[in-house]
This record gives structure tokens, C-alpha cells and sequence, in this order.
């Protein structure tokens, strides 16, 4: 009896170091990046949002709400089946010609998600573009919806500036920023994001890594700062060796918000009061939940954001496009429109696809959602 244990607990324990030895080799991958070293890790230490190994947030940001823990939030996700958190139909979208867009228009295409396109005063910017169909390692979960994957690296014309706000999967994709490297000028990270896409081919002169409140130049009259963010970062099982990050974005005619991912915060109001106002907000507004409040926003905070920041109009993302969260996936822009009608503020809600023209403040959208299952 002894031996047939001491039999079962051998072959448990090489079951468990084949696995764990299995794990370190998959995220060994290239997907999975390189944690920032060197001269990259030495201006990392010396950032005063970075202490005890990891960078901070400004305020006490707890991983889940009280009374909330991890083994709470995988049973919820895993039984607790949530209604139509996947739509049965296919998002609507429209198709528009990137490569033909007049170079004279102020224009905004939203790919689903956090993924834009812009072209502002002649300069075109891509925001976090995750063109893969799957915001996870591997491609078997985390898939883009039905019809939200109508846009690819092809469909890009040259970038002069690729914006990355933080290095989790939904945000930095590894086939899609490797394809793009040709076509991309120059890209402007928060720190320590660059030793991912330096890993994966991007001429080091290529990257630009900004820790909060730095700015670079552009072009004349461009400049792009990095701003606080309420959130997190990581690819792998450590987090937050790298920083996240919102943006402020001037250019000679517009000043926009690019705000990543984040929790509703006091830093709203700070850049608003430092940097705003601004003529556009791109805010986050889905895979929110209350368990986990303080690193997503809730759809009544994001006006509240906007309102901080001293938005003139908003666009609300991070939605349609990949269901991370237990709420039904049209839930965020029903919320929205819903707590908007209160304060009335510009609410652009596109289709994928669909152009959004950054200075016609009398362009008006449908509730594409509406009747979609």
C-alpha cells in the first residue's frame, strides 16, 4: 500500500513539473515579449511611478473591490452564465478605404474595441491595433466577434505614428505590430513597453518611451504627452514592470484625450486642469464589472471623465468587438446613451468602420446596436 502511495505521489509530482516546465516554454514564445533590461531598466527605476519592483498608480488601486477574490471572480465567470455576453449576430460595420482617404480630412475609424485609426492635420496615428480575431495568447479563446474582424495590416496605409497605451494582449498584439513594422514612421509607448517591439524587430531609433507627464515632439506643431492611467500591465504572470498610460495629443487644430484603460480616478480632473480642455475624449467604456472598479470604468463614470477632462465630445471604446467581462456585450453603449441623456454631451457612437469626421460637430450616428441579438 505504502509503495502503490508513494507510486501515485511520484507520478503526480512529474505530471506537475512536465506542466510547469510546459508553461515556462509557451511563454517563452515571442507573443509573450521581453521584460524591460539594461539601460531600459535603468530609467525605469529611476521613474518616480516606479518602487518596490513595479510601477504604481497615483492612488490605492486594489486588484478587486471588497469582499472580492480571485477564486470569486473565475467561478463567477466560468458558471455564472451572463445573457448575450456574445452576440448571436454579426456586428454591423462598413468598410472604409484608408488608403484612399483625402489627405485634407480630419478623420477617426474605429476598428472595434481599443483599436483606431486617425488622420489629424496630415498626420496619421494608429491607437493599440489588435487585427488577430483573439485578444489572448492563444487563439482558441478570447475571439473578436462575428463581423468585427473586417480590417487588417493590409488594409493600413503608411503610419506615422503608432500609439501604444499598455501591453496587454487586447492593446498590443504581436502579428498584428509585427506585420505593421514597415509601414510604421515611429512609435510612442509608456516605458518599458519598448523592449517588447524591440524584441520583435523595431529599430530601437523607431521607439519613443514616455513615462507619465513627458512629452516628445512630432511634426511642427505635434506633440504627444503621456498621462496618468488607473490600471495595470503585464503579458505574463508578473505585473506592472511596465507602465500604462493615457495621452494627450496636440496637433495644430485639435487637442484629444487617447485614454487607454482605466479606472474612474482624481487624474481625470488633474489633466483637464493641466492639459485640457479637449475638443475629443476617446474614453474606455466596457469589460467593466463591480469586482473590479477601480482599473475599469463603469459607463456613468466615463461621463464623468469626460467631464473632468473638459471634453467637448467623447468616444466611447473598449467594447463590441471581444467579451472580457460579465455584462451583455451591447451593455456599455446601452448604458451610456442612457446616463447621457441626463448631461447631454456629444456621444460619438460609430460602426466599426465607420468615419468619424473630428471637426463636423454636427455628424450624427444611429444606435447601430439596437436589434442586434
Amino acid at each position: 500500500m505504502r509503495k502503490t502511495i508513494i507510486r501515485m505521489l511520484l507520478s503526480l509530482l512529474i505530471v506537475c513539473a512536465v506542466f510547469a516546465a510546459g508553461v515556462v516554454i509557451f511563454t517563452r514564445q515571442p507573443p509573450f515579449g521581453k521584460a524591460p533590461r539594461g539601460q531600459r531598466l535603468e530609467r525605469i527605476e529611476k521613474s518616480p511611478n516606479y518602487k518596490n519592483g513595479r510601477f504604481q498608480n497615483l492612488e490605492d488601486t486594489p486588484d478587486l473591490a471588497e469582499g472580492a477574490n480571485m477564486l470569486t471572480v473565475l467561478w463567477s465567470f466560468l458558471f455564472n452564465k451572463t445573457p448575450r455576453q456574445v452576440p448571436i449576430d454579426s456586428i454591423p460595420s462598413v468598410k472604409t478605404d484608408l488608403h484612399q482617404l483625402n489627405a485634407d480630412t480630419n478623420a477617426l475609424v474605429w476598428f472595434g474595441h481599443s483599436s483606431y485609426f486617425m488622420q489629424v492635420d496630415g498626420k496619421k496615428f494608429l491607437v493599440d491595433p489588435v487585427f488577430n480575431g483573439h485578444a489572448s495568447p492563444v487563439s482558441f479563446t478570447t475571439k473578436s466577434f462575428a463581423g468585427t474582424k473586417g480590417y487588417h495590416v493590409a488594409d493600413m496605409p503608411r503610419i506615422d505614428y503608432l500609439v501604444i497605451t499598455h501591453d496587454h494582449w487586447d492593446h498590443l498584439d504581436y502579428n498584428t505590430v509585427k506585420h505593421l513594422q514597415p509601414k510604421v514612421g515611429r512609435v510612442i509607448c509608456p516605458l518599458g513597453v519598448g523592449a517588447h517591439l524591440e524584441y520583435w524587430g523595431y529599430p530601437p531609433e523607431k521607439i519613443v518611451e514616455l513615462d507619465w507627464h513627458e512629452s516628445t515632439a512630432l511634426a511642427d506643431g505635434f506633440s504627444l504627452r503621456a498621462t496618468p492611467a488607473r490600471h495595470f500591465s503585464g503579458r505574463g504572470f508578473k505585473r506592472n514592470g511596465t507602465l500604462w498610460a493615457s495621452f494627450v495629443l496636440n496637433t495644430p487644430t485639435q487637442r484629444i484625450f487617447i485614454g487607454g484603460d482605466s479606472g474612474y480616478g482624481t487624474h481625470f480632473s488633474q489633466i483637464g486642469e493641466q492639459y485640457g480642455p479637449f475638443d475629443l475624449a476617446i474614453l474606455e467604456d466596457g469589460q467593466y464589472h463591480p469586482y473590479w472598479i477601480y482599473i475599469h470604468t463603469l459607463p456613468e463614470q466615463v461621463l464623468l471623465a469626460a467631464k473632468d477632462l473638459g471634453a467637448k465630445r467623447v468616444l466611447p471604446v473598449h467594447n463590441s468587438k471581444f467579451s472580457l467581462a460579465m455584462h451583455a456585450w451591447d451593455d456599455p453603449l446601452i448604458k451610456i446613451a442612457e446616463a447621457n441623456a441626463a448631461t447631454g454631451l456629444p456621444l460619438l457612437t460609430p460602426m466599426i468602420g465607420e468615419p468619424v469626421y473630428i471637426q463636423d460637430t454636427t455628424q450624427v450616428f444611429t444606435r447601430w446596436w439596437e436589434g442586434v441579438n
